[in-house]
């Protein structure tokens, strides 16, 4: 998708013309019918019996008996779903477990690959002749669900026999744009910080933008796509302009006053009743013993007052305008968004928008309203399964809008921040981990599929990314670890538990510097986001 205005439709309902917008919606809400199924919509309620309520659906998905299968490059985002759907698998690229997960599926062979993004690793694995093999194995009407896909997913998706159980890579690809996210969510009534949209070749034209919108010389600068810690710049002068030019130069660019603010998120599920609005999370951002990127996402903490209920009802609110606004494009199921607080002045801003899976649906799932009703991620499947079924989305969101809906979960994104490239020689394993009582020491306490069985604060479960024999380097993604307890205070700084974790789980993997003659690393080090 190339950044642009949002079209807004004007149709004549006396004449019965519909506008080219129009067309591209309904066309893509077909496009989600199809997907769901050879089920015709209109002859569901004839061949399959309606589901009411929660207690039907939960039945359901007990006995599901249509495949699902989540490609990835870890089984991370959606860890844990197995508890609650039958015939759910991973198909991952990396071995997280060992052979030891009865649902994970890992090729055997996996020769030298060079991979650039999420996307590659799973059209690799949706074309291995072993996958395929697995796949076949699990019979016919085969559903895929990614974090990140591409028409070439769909494509090798189809060829494989699996409908992806998503909206079109396409309209996924023109709603990720963060220029768009803010132009939809101005229509909707979910205002950004103060910003304008715009194109810079210099500082000057640069400053000349930011001047005219009253934004002051302390600047945030995003471009369209990519992962917001690579595609955020924070310029303040010609000297940061300069360093940061030739990423930002020949794009539309967004163009922001630099805030002090608390970085928030929520995911939900559009459904065809309404938009069921998941918990709010704080996000950690920044934090160099995480992540080398600044401004990049390396963690979430989720709590009863992790914002104030006026900004926790406010966003909420926000979240279900922006689904209706996304519903008129033709979207349909999971998205996450991203808000910040304006610590200064109290505001809610609309950060940005991710359509999809995202790298919080981890936390959004493990929470006391998940259980008590069903993950947000299993009303996203039902859209795309041969089922119609009712809810009450209202009453499913005065429910989970509770304190007591929500308690206390934690996760911490290892990125290598060090200087060296390693061939690692050991790394730690997945499964929980323990923290002596009196802090800092931890020790491998015992094999686990997820974090579902942790105790208390004392443990924690850390899922592998890499492992010995990997390569590592700066930004490469070590593991991701969950806890239940909080690891940012309120000033936006880790908590000492959060350093020991961190400092105890680094203390794990050992490697040995490689040498400049033996060339660059193997891409399976992999420094772009996995989860």
């Amino acid at each position: 998708m190339h950044a642009g205005g949002a079209r807004v439709a004007c149709t004549n309902f006396a004449a019965g013309v519909w506008s080219p917008d129009e067309w591209t919606r309904a066309s893509e809400r077909e496009r989600i019918d199809a997907r769901a199924g050879p089920v015709n919509r209109r002859l569901m309620s004839e061949t399959l019996p309606t589901l009411h309520g929660i207690p039907d659906i939960r039945a359901y998905f007990r006995t599901n008996q249509t495949p699902v299968y989540f490609v990835s490059p870890t089984a991370f985002n959606l860890l844990g779903i197995d508890r609650w759907l039958r015939n759910f698998f991973y198909i991952t690229y990396f071995d997280s477990f060992e052979g030891s997960h009865p649902r994970v599926f890992v090729p055997r062979e996996r020769p030298y690959r060079e991979f650039q993004s999420m996307e590659d690793i799973c059209n690799y694995l949706l074309g291995h002749k072993e996958v395929l093999d697995r796949i076949e194995r699990g019979g016919a009407g085969g559903k895929a669900v990614f974090v990140m896909f591409d028409d070439e997913t769909e494509a090798a998706a189809a060829a494989a026999g699996l409908a992806v159980a998503h909206p079109s890579a396409e309209l996924r690809h023109r709603l990720d744009s963060k220029i768009v996210t803010t132009q939809l969510g101005n229509e909707a009534g979910v205002p950004s910080a103060p910003n304008t949209l715009g194109r810079a070749d210099s500082y000057d034209a640069l400053a000349a933008l930011a001047e005219s919108a009253g934004l002051g010389d302390d600047l945030v600068v995003q471009t369209p796509y990519g992962d917001s810690g690579k595609t955020t710049f924070f310029i303040r002068g010609e000297r940061d302009w300069d360093r940061h030019a030739k990423d930002i130069v020949g794009q539309e660019i967004k163009v922001m006053r630099r805030l002090n603010v608390r970085a928030a998120a929520v995911e939900a599920a559009l459904t065809r009743h309404g938009t069921i609005v998941g918990p709010l999370m704080n996000d950690l951002i920044g934090h160099p013993e995480l992540t080398p990127h600044k401004g990049g996402w390396c963690g979430n903490d989720i709590f009863p007052d992790a914002l104030s209920p006026e900004h926790l009802e406010r966003a909420r609110m926000l979240t279900q305008k922006l689904g209706d606004r996304l519903a008129a494009e033709g979207y349909r199921g999971f998205l996450e968004v991203d808000y910040l607080v304006d610590v200064d002045t109290g505001e809610l801003y609309l950060g940005e928008l991710n359509p999809r899976i995202s790298g919080v649906t981890s936390m959004t799932n493990v929470t006391a309203g998940a259980y008590a009703d069903i993950p947000l991620f299993l009303f996203h499947l039902l859209e795309y399964l041969d089922v119609d079924y009712e809810i009450d989305v209202d009453d499913i969101n005065r429910r989970w809008a509770r304190s007591s809906s929500v308690d206390v979960w934690s996760q911490l994104v290892l990125k290598d921040t060090g200087d060296d490239v390693e061939q690692l020689s050991a790394a730690p394993r997945t499964g929980i981990w323990r923290m002596d009582e009196g802090g800092g020491a931890i020790s491998f306490a015992r094999w686990g599929n997820d974090w579902h069985s942790l105790h208390d604060e004392s443990e924690a479960f850390f899922l592998r990314v890499l492992a010995p024999g990997d390569h590592r380097y700066p930004g490469a993604d070590l593991g991701v670890l969950v806890a239940r307890s909080r690891m940012q205070t309120e000033d936006n700084e880790l908590t000492d538990r959060a350093r020991q974790w961190i400092a105890g789980i680094h203390a794990q993997f050992a490697g040995t510097p490689l040498a400049p003659a033996d060339g660059p690393p193997p891409a399976g080090a992999l420094a772009f986001k996995t989860a």
